[in-house]
């Protein structure tokens, strides 16, 4: 493996794939032009500092993920948040996902994601809801936080017994967060968490991972700087290692089953591989599905890039598995 696919953490990717708990996807020749052109396409963008003004901008482009033609929309409140039901053609009332969308959390909404979101909860065999959680910078940390968790409550008041909780970028910060806040101190009392899912977390605000040097040139999207500004909008003046702010410094032990796709040309590759090394230390279930070639964000291109159908189908497997299976939540 070259010195570009071993991330510079302690051990290398080859180290942790012999260990079982990382898996690395080959990048697909047609694949790799697709990503080629992509990259030339937003190269002129790349590390651009927006504001808020660009949300209008951020959903459009999710707006543009391939719909599926099997799923329906309800708008609904749970738990006092606003967010969007996404029904495939087949669900049980007593499963349910939750899915927090991605932005950095000062963009997205659950309209703009209920494409991709269709998507997993079609493979999943499970209705999701995306909550509306409130955006920085007019309601900073940890308002988000609080808002997933009363989404999830409100949920698991609904006679909701099992849920599996998604995310992608500062969604999956807010999920694997929010799944620690649940086993850690018994949030919810009729519901169940099985399992966890998510696209490239956000898992460490003091960005100290090593990929934000080691994949600065091949990330087409995001640099050091940018995201320091963005977290910063995010934070405040909040401390970056609160766990409720980066899982990656909480509590690991007693979480779900979990699963973590990310694309190895990231400078969150680290966020990812890190946090997965010490869920597994903990003592949980959890794998980190690396991506060759693929940029943050790939499983919006599905329908275009082999490796988004791929990714998305995995996910799709281990929910269902995770909300079907009538074993404990908890057995690998």
């Amino acid at each position: 493996m070259s010195k570009k696919e071993e991330p510079a953490m302690q051990g290398s990717t080859t180290d942790r794939t012999s260990t079982g708990y990382v898996a690395i996807h080959p990048l697909d020749p047609e694949d790799a032009a697709i990503t080629a052109a992509m990259r030339t396409m937003v190269s002129s963008s790349k590390g651009a500092r927006q504001g808020i003004e660009a949300r209008g901008q951020f959903d459009a482009l999710m707006e543009g993920v391939l719909p599926r033609g099997d799923v329906t929309f309800e708008a609904d409140t749970l738990g006092g948040v606003p967010g969007l039901w996404v029904h495939p053609a087949d669900w049980r009332s007593g499963e349910a996902i939750v899915h927090l969308h991605g932005g950095w959390f000062s963009f997205g909404s659950a309209k703009a994601y209920r494409h991709l979101v269709g998507h997993i909860a079609a493979r999943a065999g499970a209705r999701a809801f995306v909550p509306d959680y409130r955006l920085a910078p007019e309601y900073p940390f940890p308002v988000a936080t609080g808002d997933v968790l009363a989404c999830y409550q409100g949920l698991a008041e609904r006679e909701v017994h099992r849920i599996a909780v998604t995310g992608d970028s500062a969604g999956g910060n807010l999920a694997l967060a929010l799944a620690s806040r649940v086993t850690g101190d018994g949030a919810s009392i009729n519901g169940t968490l099985v399992g966890v899912a998510v696209l490239s977390p956000v898992t460490d605000l003091t960005l100290s991972g090593a990929t934000y040097e080691t994949r600065a040139d091949a990330d087409p999207l995001f640099t050091r700087p940018q995201v320091a500004e963005l977290v910063h909008s995010y934070l405040g003046s909040a401390d970056a290692r609160d766990p409720l702010a980066s899982p990656l410094h909480g509590r690991h032990s007693g979480m779900p089953s979990t699963r973590i796709h990310v694309g190895d040309d990231e400078v969150l590759l680290d966020d990812s591989l890190r946090y997965v090394e010490r869920a597994v230390a903990a003592g949980v279930d959890a794998r980190a599905d690396v991506w060759m070639g693929m940029p943050h964000g790939f499983p919006a291109s599905i329908g275009r890039l082999k490796a988004a159908a791929q990714a998305l189908d995995a996910i799709g497997a281990f929910l269902a598995e995770r909300l079907h299976a009538r074993a404990s939540p908890y057995s690998p």
